[in-house]
């Protein structure tokens, strides 16, 4: 089975981890991918449904500036899709309303990349940027990033799921989901060793809520 096709299975079976929440932007990787201040540490964010050029493949710069100049050192509303292998969150992002995913693809900065190709909206958006032309539709042959990952192999960005594989530590087991966990400090143990970061659905840092809310009540009676 294609690596695409495995990370878009992933995120459709973590999609039930969904959660919406403000946070601000403290630095813009590229055209898909920000950094954000979350809790007590940063998370990485990918955009949903769309994929921008690399930093060092052309247009990735203006690409990137785009993103920049909507979410940069902004509070920013993230409606979380699910945790990739990778342990970044992948999400929908609006600033005062503004799609930002979209907002993307309508200027040209970056290509509709939603599952199967099924979000019509998008599609049309990026029908409209290449009729235009805008943004990297100006270019005669602009390549997607997908093909520029696979040529260009050593300049994309790290742990990009079509291009890199998954690490698993060997101290995990096969399980998967909080009703498997036995204890909180298992928990943790899949969500910081294990990668399983769908685990800890809304980002503060405590996976798997009930069962870590028993633990620490416990802890108080004692």
């Amino acid at each position: 089975m294609k690596a695409w096709l495995l990370a878009a299975l992933l995120l459709f079976a973590t999609n039930a981890y969904s959660a919406t929440f403000n946070a601000n932007v403290i630095a813009v990787l590229d055209g898909d991918t920000v950094l954000i201040k979350r809790g007590a540490g940063v998370l990485k964010v990918r955009l949903v449904e769309i994929d921008a050029p690399e930093k060092s493949q052309p247009f990735g710069a203006s690409s990137q500036q785009s993103l920049a100049g909507m979410v940069l050192g902004k509070s920013v509303q993230f409606t979380s899709q699910a945790f990739d292998q990778y342990g970044r969150m992948i999400a929908h992002l609006s600033v005062a309303g503004l799609d930002v995913n979209a907002e993307q693809i309508k200027r040209g900065m970056a290509w509709e990349y939603s599952h199967f190709h099924s979000n019509q909206a998008l599609r049309a958006l990026e029908a409209e940027a290449r009729a235009e032309p805008r943004g990297l539709w100006a270019m005669s042959k602009p390549t997607p990033p997908w093909e520029w990952r696979k040529q260009h192999p050593n300049s994309a960005s790290p742990a990009h799921p079509i291009t890199q594989p998954a690490v698993r530590d060997a101290s995990c087991g096969n399980k998967k989901h909080c009703s498997q966990m036995s204890s909180c400090a298992e928990a943790r143990h899949y969500l910081s060793v294990c990668g399983l970061k769908y685990l800890d659905g809304d980002g503060d840092g405590t996976p798997c809520e009930k069962l870590c809310a028993a633990h620490a009540g416990q802890a108080k009676k004692q």
